[in-house]
Order: C-alpha cells, then sequence, then structure tokens
C-alpha cells in the first residue's frame, strides 16, 4: 500500500488546523454576542465559515483557497443553496465589520444583538454542513 505523500500530510495537517480554527472562531463569536459585543461577534461568524470552508477546500480540492470570498469557496465545493445564501450573507462582513470606510461609519455601531444573532445562525449553517459532509 503506498504512503501518502509529505505534500498530503501537511494538507491533511492544515484542514484540521483551519476546522479546529473554525470551531473556535464559532465559539467567540456565540461569547462575544452574549457580552454584547455584536459586530465582533459578527466578525468572528465570518470567520468561523471562511476557516471551515478552507478546511472544507483543503480536504475536497487539496488546494488552499485564495482570498476571502465565501461564496466562490462555497462554489469550489458545490455547495447547496442554504450554504451559498448563508456565504452571501457572511460576505461582506470580512470588512463591513472593521473597516470605517468600508461602511461609511464606526462597524461597532451597526449591529445590534438580531444582526449578530442573524449572522452566527448563517455561520453555523455552514459548519453544519461541512461537518456533515467532511468530518
Amino acid at each position: 500500500m503506498e504512503q501518502p505523500s509529505e505534500g498530503y500530510q501537511s494538507l491533511r495537517k492544515l484542514s484540521e488546523a483551519c476546522w479546529a480554527q473554525a470551531r473556535a472562531d464559532y465559539a467567540a463569536a456565540v461569547t462575544l454576542l452574549d457580552a454584547g459585543v455584536y459586530f465582533a461577534s459578527a466578525f468572528f461568524a465570518q470567520q468561523a465559515a471562511e476557516m471551515a470552508l478552507k478546511a472544507a477546500s483543503i480536504q475536497k480540492l487539496q488546494k488552499t483557497p485564495r482570498g476571502h470570498n465565501l461564496v466562490q469557496m462555497c462554489n469550489g465545493l458545490d455547495a447547496p443553496m442554504e450554504v451559498m445564501n448563508a456565504a452571501a450573507e457572511l460576505n461582506p462582513e470580512f470588512l463591513a465589520t472593521r473597516s470605517p470606510e468600508a461602511v461609511s461609519g464606526v462597524p461597532a455601531q451597526n449591529y445590534d444583538r438580531k444582526s449578530a444573532r442573524m449572522h452566527l445562525r448563517m455561520a453555523q449553517t455552514i459548519v453544519d454542513w461541512i461537518k456533515a459532509s467532511l468530518y
């Protein structure tokens, strides 16, 4: 039986690290929501989805996706419509939660409990799909 290549082993470790980070980012999003830090909760929800999608891309496609476009990552994984919609909802949060230039104002003032909970649900949709299909 042929041994997996060193490159494969390296990608496998990276995929596992991304998956662990996705779970940690999701936990941070929950904690920040509970603490009332809504913009940061939305950011970490986006990060949880991104890390989960990276883990899945690495495992399934044997390559690391470039950039932060969740919709493109979902396309590469042939994600179902519900997951695509969640990715589209979370996609702008990478910048909108952190950059005043991106939202013409203060990101921390643009989120409330309701919006943070919605972003957390979108991240959960993506994480659950990846967990069910790959882990």
